[in-house]
């Protein structure tokens, strides 16, 4: 073991140092230019925390909002888990791809999809009141928690099917086999076997989606309005509309403080939790449906994933075909007609996402499996102190982090704020911790002994890792290669306030067209969606047919 460790204590300083420079150091330089304005501590903002009830009532909607959206998810993606973790089915990668899309979208898009689907106006209130010969629409959710509800589970559906499901199709089926034999059913086998062993797959599949609904932005602000409001809405709200920089970090201390309390809870339950597996590969695991029933949950599934994710993404599409001119708005996106400086052409926009989201991968998978590593196998006092660390980025507002990027990376010796890697450095701020949590169980769930034998034999480290570990971390290691790519492919919220304006990105370009008035305008934003929708698809349909091949099916 300390051969292993003695190998590897090299990369331990790449997450520490990756943190420490991108996360800790801008986030220190705002709170030091809000709390002690030229060197004179000023602490009357995060008092005001305190004093005004206002803010009291916004923390506890968001955590209350954020855990019903989490028990929503997780009713709806455990189940889709099952079906792709046991089940080979005609167009199964293609269904895996079309669901993981409402992942990557901004969540202007999504709230879009959801108000051209279930609006007033919107595709299904449409068909409803033509059948029912009905003047105004029987479906109204707009400006309603119902409908906030409703876009999390759509948008974090995805995670636990990928997190969850990317583990669950890993479990040795012999386990379940001898619980049959020695006589207890089905019921029986999935509460006292299967279930303790997904326990930690399921906490951190459960776990980001509670972070991704306590930090909703988009979502809350567009489908909610302004009865409704989450930390990360009221920084906006502080930070930009109001021009209080003091409160506006006071409350992201605030958003920090809970995450990094709910990330200490979550992860000594984990470690308590995770026992050593004899992981299988995932193609001995899946299997075609055997009987009737088996074909009749994998269809509804199925079915249900189709209509329930994909139909508001078909709204939007539709939305963006011009009546009598379908590719009217897709061709306009090609025009400058008022030869505007802030014109974005779509090519260009959609080889800067690319290119950002490809390096942001590569990026998030040297941190994020350095950093499992090290959680995993490194000293316990350290992996103990800095697994709940690892995971505040994703309890940081966008909008602080954008900030204490331009504060604190815009003189030397981080002169970073003219530079376009700025732009894939917080996109993997963002995204390691997804492959963190992928990789993890994974790497706890493996048997220690595999390694120990392979050592014995005279295999070098390098060698236990390529040929032991790879062929079961890999497809979690893949899990979390898509999570990278989505989450820079649709990031938004600190990309507009650190991409320079010759090297936007598809959410940029999208958000600067539905801040202009106009129809035309708006259309231009549901084509270019559209277009993020196709190249993540296409994106994700190659992953799948790539984690189909000799990495993926171990």
């Amino acid at each position: 073991m300390k051969r292993w460790l003695g190998q590897l204590s090299p990369l331990y300083l790449l997450p520490l140092a990756f943190l420490g420079l991108f996360f800790f150091y801008p986030l220190a330089t705002i709170i030091r230019e809000s709390f002690a304005p030229g060197g004179q501590l000023d602490l009357t903002s995060l008092t005001a925390l305190w004093r005004e009830p206002y803010f009291g009532r916004v923390l506890w909607f968001t955590t209350w909002q954020a855990s019903v959206s989490t028990l929503l998810t997780l009713l709806a993606g455990i189940p889709a888990a099952y079906v792709f973790a046991h089940y080979r089915f005609p167009g199964k990668g293609l269904l895996q791809a079309l669901t993981t899309i409402p992942f990557v979208l901004p969540t202007v898009v999504v709230a879009a999809a959801f108000t051209a689907l279930l609006g007033p106006r919107g595709w299904l209130n449409s068909l409803l009141m033509g059948w029912l010969n009905l003047t105004r629409a029987p479906i109204r959710l707009e400006n309603s928690l119902g409908l906030i509800l409703l876009a999390h589970v759509f948008y974090n559906t995805t995670v636990i099917v990928r997190v969850v499901g990317g583990f669950w199709a890993n479990l040795d089926p012999r386990l379940e086999q001898a619980g049959r034999v020695l006589g207890a059913n089905r019921l029986q086998v999935f509460r006292e076997i299967t279930l303790p062993l997904l326990l930690p797959a399921i906490a951190a599949g459960g776990l980001l989606v509670f972070l991704f609904c306590f930090t909703s932005f988009g979502v809350v602000l567009i489908l909610g309005g302004p009865h409704f409001a989450t930390l990360e809405v009221e920084i906006y709200r502080q930070a930009v509309n109001l021009f209080r920089l003091p409160v506006a970090a006071a409350l992201s201390l605030a958003q920090i403080a809970t995450t990094f309390l709910v990330m200490s809870v979550y992860t000594r339950a984990q470690a308590s939790v995770t026992v050593p597996l004899n992981l299988r590969a995932a193609g001995e695991t899946a299997q075609a449906p055997a009987t009737r029933g088996q074909a009749i949950a994998v269809t509804s599934v199925a079915l249900g994933l189709l209509l329930f994710l994909v139909a508001p993404l078909l709204a939007l599409a539709g939305r963006s075909l011009a009546a009598g001119d379908p590719t009217r708005y897709y061709r306009e996106l090609f025009v400058n007609r008022s030869s505007s400086i802030f014109y974005v052409p779509p090519g260009l926009a959609i080889r800067n996402s690319l290119l950002f989201a490809s390096l942001t991968v590569v990026m998030a998978l040297l941190i994020g499996v350095s950093t499992a590593y090290l959680l995993a196998r490194g000293p316990q006092r350290l992996a103990r102190a800095l697994d709940p660390i690892v995971l505040l980025p994703l309890g940081t507002s966008a909008v602080t982090l954008g900030l204490g990027y331009i504060l604190a990376l815009g003189h030397p010796p981080l002169d970073l704020r003219a530079s376009p890697i700025l732009v894939p450095i917080a996109h993997t701020l963002v995204a390691f911790p997804f492959v963190v949590r992928a990789v993890l169980p994974a790497l706890r769930g493996l048997n220690p002994h595999w390694r120990e034998a392979a050592a014995v034999m005279g295999a070098s480290p390098w060698r236990v890792w390529r040929e032991v570990e790879l062929p079961v971390v890999g497809r979690a290691v893949l899990v979390g290669a898509v999570f990278a790519f989505t989450i820079s492919m649709g990031e938004f919220g600190a990309t507009v306030l650190i991409a320079r304006p010759e090297f936007p990105t598809m959410p940029v370009a999208i958000f600067r067209l539905l801040g202009q008035p106009g129809a035309l305008n708006y259309g231009q934003a549901l084509a270019m969606s559209a277009l993020l929708m196709l190249v993540c698809a296409l994106g994700f349909i190659a992953i799948e047919r790539f984690r189909a091949g000799e990495v993926g099916e171990f």
